[in-house]
C-alpha cells in the first residue's frame, strides 16, 4: 500500500517483517539444486493455496496446468475449474479448459479478456476515474488514481453524470462491497478488479466528507444512483471538529485537514523533542525548525495542545473522525484501540455508498461480513437505519471481536453469528448459511492494508502478502455464496 510524501504514506503501520534478500547460490550442481528450488517453491505455493482453503489435489492440478506462475494466477485456474464443473447449464465444452491459466469469470481466455477491456473499462464506470490500465493482471502499470479523489459522486460535488450498467449476472443480490488501500503496489488493483468481474474500482478519499483524509479504492456492485449521505454532516476542517485546538495553534501552520489516521502514534520522545526545538528557536521559529515540526505534526497529526506542546489524537477523537459512536473502542488498551481504529472503514465514506439498500431492503438485510474488523461496514448501516435481521461476521483478532460483540449486543436484536478463522468457512458452511437465512443481500469486506502500505517498508509484497491475501478469500467466499444462492 513505495516512499512517497502524501499521506498515502501514513496509512499503516510498518510491518517487523523480515526483508529476505538473499541470492541462492549455485555450484557444480546446480542442475539439481535448481530442482530442488523449484519443489521448494512448488511445496509453498502448495501450502498457501491449502491455507486458502483449496485442497491438494487442486493446487497440483492448477500448478501442473499453469506452471511457473504468480499465486493469484493459480487461484485464477482453480476457481475457473470450479466454476466449469459447476456450470453444466452454461453449456461450456471440454475443450474450454486449456493448458494456460484462465481468469475466473465464465472461462475467458486472458488473451480475450485483453482486447475487451477498454470496453469494459467504459462499461463498468472506468471513464469516470480517469485512464485506466487494462485488466490483464499485469504488473508493469499501477492503476493511476483519479484528482479529486471522489469517486463516481460525492455530496456537494459537481460532477459529470455517470453511467455504469453492469452485466444481470453481476448485479445483486447478493451485493458486494471491497475495500483496500487506494494507492497499492503495481498490478494489484488491476489484478483485484480482474477477479471481482471486471468492474473497476471507485477511489474515494474521505477528506471530502470529513475533516481527515482516508485514501480508499472500493470494488462494488451497488447502484451509484440516489445515494444520500448520513445526516447531519460531519465537520471538514480541524477547528470545526476540534474548536478548543485553535487556541494554541500557530499561524504557520497552515493545514485545515488531517493526514490518514494510522494504527500507530508519535512516540513522548517526539513530541519532547518538538517542544524543546520550538523552545529554543526564535519566535516565530525559523524557517528550517518550521519545516521539521509540520513535517513530523503532518506523519503523526499532531495537534497543539499548549505552547510549543504538541500530541497525537485521542482514541475517542479518532473514533469521531472515523464516524463511530463514542466510546466505541473504549475497554481495550491504548495500543489496541489505535491498532483497530488504524484498521477500520471511514464510517461516513461507506454508508454513502451503502445508502442505497435502505429502499431496496426495508426489511432489513443479511449480512456477510469478512475482515471488517471493529464493525465499520455495521455500523454504517445503522447508522442508515437499515436493520441487520442476520450478520455472520468473519473477524480473528480478539479484540476486535470484543468491541463488535459489545456494540451489537447494545444496540441490535438480529442474529449474530461469530467465526474465528475464514478457512472454516467452508463451502458447505456457506451453502448452509444461505440455507438459513434464504441467502446474504450483502458481503462486506476489506483485507488488511499492512502488505500493501506505502509506509510498509519490509514486506510491502502486495496480494502475496500473509494479510493482503486473505482478498482470495474474500473473492472464494463471494463466488460460493453466488454459487449457492443461484442454485435456491
Amino acid at each position: 500500500m513505495q516512499a512517497l510524501e502524501d499521506d498515502d504514506d501514513l496509512d499503516f503501520e510498518n510491518s517487523d517483517g523480515d526483508d529476505d534478500t538473499g541470492d541462492t547460490e549455485t555450484d557444480s550442481n546446480g542442475s539439481s539444486d535448481e530442482f530442488l528450488r523449484e519443489m521448494s517453491e512448488k511445496d509453498e505455493k502448495i501450502k498457501s493455496l491449502v491455507d486458502m482453503g483449496f485442497s491438494e489435489d487442486e493446487a497440483n492440478m492448477a500448478i501442473t496446468r499453469c506452471g511457473d506462475v504468480d499465486l493469484w494466477e493459480l487461484v485464477d485456474s482453480i476457481s475457473a475449474s470450479r466454476i466449469t464443473e459447476d456450470s453444466h447449464s452454461r453449456n461450456l465444452s471440454d475443450h474450454q479448459i486449456t493448458d494456460r491459466c484462465f481468469d475466473s469469470f465464465g472461462g475467458r481466455k486472458k488473451a480475450r479478456l485483453m482486447e475487451e477491456s477498454k470496453k469494459k473499462r467504459n462499461r463498468y464506470g472506468g471513464r469516470a476515474q480517469g485512464n485506466q490500465p487494462s485488466l490483464d493482471g499485469s504488473h508493469d502499470e499501477p492503476m493511476p488514481l483519479p484528482n479529486p479523489m471522489v469517486g463516481f459522486n460525492l455530496p456537494g460535488y459537481l460532477q459529470p453524470s455517470v453511467t455504469r450498467i453492469l452485466p444481470k449476472q453481476d448485479t445483486g443480490p447478493p451485493f458486494f462491497y471491497y475495500e483496500n488501500v487506494a494507492q497499492a503496489p503495481k498490478g494489484v488493483w488491476a489484478t483485484i478488479s480482474r477477479f471481482l468481474y471486471d468492474i473497476q474500482p471507485e477511489f474515494v478519499d474521505s477528506k471530502h466528507l470529513c475533516a481527515t483524509a482516508r485514501k480508499r479504492g472500493y470494488i462494488h456492485n451497488l447502484p451509484i444512483e440516489n445515494r444520500s449521505p448520513l445526516l447531519p454532516m460531519p465537520p471538514k476542517t480541524i477547528f470545526e471538529a476540534f474548536p478548543h485546538y485553535k487556541k494554541w495553534w500557530p499561524s504557520w501552520d497552515l493545514r485545515t485537514q488531517l493526514n490518514c489516521l494510522r494504527t500507530n502514534v508519535a512516540s513522548a520522545k517526539l513530541t519532547e523533542r518538538i517542544g524543546r526545538a520550538l523552545a529554543s528557536s526564535d519566535s516565530p521559529p525559523a524557517r528550517s525548525v518550521q519545516k521539521y515540526v509540520m513535517n513530523e505534526c503532518r506523519k503523526g497529526n499532531l495537534v497543539w495542545i499548549g505552547k510549543n506542546k504538541v500530541a497525537p489524537l485521542e482514541p475517542e477523537e479518532m473514533e469521531y473522525l472515523l464516524g463511530f459512536p463514542k466510546d466505541h473502542t473504549r475497554g481495550l488498551g491504548i495500543t489496541e484501540r489505535y491498532k483497530s481504529l488504524g484498521n477500520t472503514f471511514q464510517v461516513d465514506t461507506v454508508a454513502y455508498h451503502l445508502s442505497v439498500l435502505k429502499v431496496m431492503f426495508p426489511n432489513g438485510v443479511n449480512v456477510l461480513s469478512l475482515f471488517t474488523g471493529i464493525g465499520g461496514g455495521e455500523v454504517a448501516l445503522h447508522r442508515l437505519g437499515i436493520h441487520m435481521k442476520a450478520v455472520v461476521s468473519v473477524e480473528i483478532r480478539k479484540a476486535n471481536k470484543r468491541i463488535f460483540r459489545g456494540w451489537w449486543d447494545q444496540t441490535q436484536t438480529g442474529t449474530l453469528i461469530e467465526i474465528d478463522d475464514v478457512k472454516s468457512l467452508t463451502d458447505d458452511r456457506i451453502v448452509s448459511f444461505v440455507s438459513r437465512f434464504g441467502g446474504f443481500d450483502l458481503v462486506i469486506g476489506g483485507s488488511p492494508c499492512n502488505n500493501l502500505a506505502g509506509c510498509n517498508r519490509y514486506n510491502r509484497d502486495g496480494l502475496e502478502g500473509e494479510q493482503s491475501a486473505l482478498f482470495y478469500h474474500y473473492f472464494r467466499i463471494l463466488n460460493a455464496v453466488k454459487s449457492a444462492m443461484a442454485r435456491m
